[in-house]
């Protein structure tokens, strides 16, 4: 009897492989699979029930951003994501936690640290470095992005990079006005006016780094 399954997002065979082996070895009663983009999660999400942890790399061909990581949490509901990267700075760390992720595992470090990461998140806690500055930013920007709705987030995601309203209304599936509906939601739960300010505040979630 299985335990439920974990989804590694990556296109890194050599990382895919080692974290693959250290799970089997150290949470054998786990069901590894593997997706090397967004889109492939997107369809082994759908084809099980039963996963319990998603490990995402941020910087998979077809996330842009943080979007994917939107995308994915919209399947996969409470299931917990820990994004890994090898590129922790600062700015991704405080986005990572704006946006619900469970976990911050940098691929710099040692395979037994990532595996104690991992399992500590399995176990339904978080795993982040040590919180700095910008811990309060992050937080504050967390609990904006929280009580928008997924559409909202999907939305607010297309607008930073740069989507007309009706590209992301084709993309969604969904009328014009109701994406200037969403926009109007989205305005007034991040504090902002406008797109551009909006724009702003979402920056680090876009991959647009400074």
């Amino acid at each position: 009897m299985t335990l439920g399954r974990i989804l590694i997002a990556d296109d890194h065979p050599l990382i895919n492989e080692g974290i693959q082996i250290a799970l089997r070895v150290h949470h054998p009663g786990y069901v590894v699979d593997v997706a090397g983009s967004i889109a492939d999660a997107e369809v082994m999400i759908q084809q099980h029930n039963d996963y319990r942890l998603l490990l995402l790399d941020y910087e998979l061909p077809d996330s842009n951003g943080f979007n994917g990581f939107f995308k994915l949490q919209h399947l996969l509901g409470r299931v917990p994501i820990a994004i890994i990267s090898a590129h922790d700075s600062k700015q991704i760390l405080s986005a990572a936690r704006a946006v619900g992720a469970s976990g911050f595992i940098s691929k710099r470090q040692p395979l037994d640290v990532i595996v104690a990461a991992i399992g500590t998140v399995l176990r339904g806690g978080s795993s982040f470095p040590p919180i700095d500055a910008s811990a309060d930013d992050a937080e504050q920007l967390r609990k904006r992005i929280e009580s928008l709705s997924n559409a909202q987030r999907r939305v607010l995601m297309a607008l930073a990079h740069g989507d007309l309203n009706k590209q992301i209304a084709a993309e969604l599936g969904v009328t014009e006005a109701t994406i200037k509906a969403h926009l109007s939601a989205i305005f007034r739960k991040l504090g902002v006016t406008n797109r551009t300010q909006a724009i702003l505040m979402v920056r680090p979630l876009t991959g647009a780094m400074p």
